[in-house]
């Protein structure tokens, strides 16, 4: 199961840096996290501040 970026985003980027397979990207404004790289490691997800990353 991926990990999705919700409306709470604020595209501080702080995500970007902890996915260690890229899988996080910008796209309108926001981040994104492409589901068919995304390995469920959930690294990204204490690092976001606003707590917008969640399991989908």
């Amino acid at each position: 199961m991926a990990y999705k970026i919700s409306d709470a985003c604020v595209n501080c980027g702080s995500c970007d840096s902890e996915c260690p397979v890229e899988a996080i990207s910008e796209k309108d404004g926001k981040r994104w996290i492409d589901s068919a790289k995304c390995q469920d490691c959930g690294a990204c997800v204490g690092s976001c501040p606003t707590e917008a990353i969640a399991a989908e």
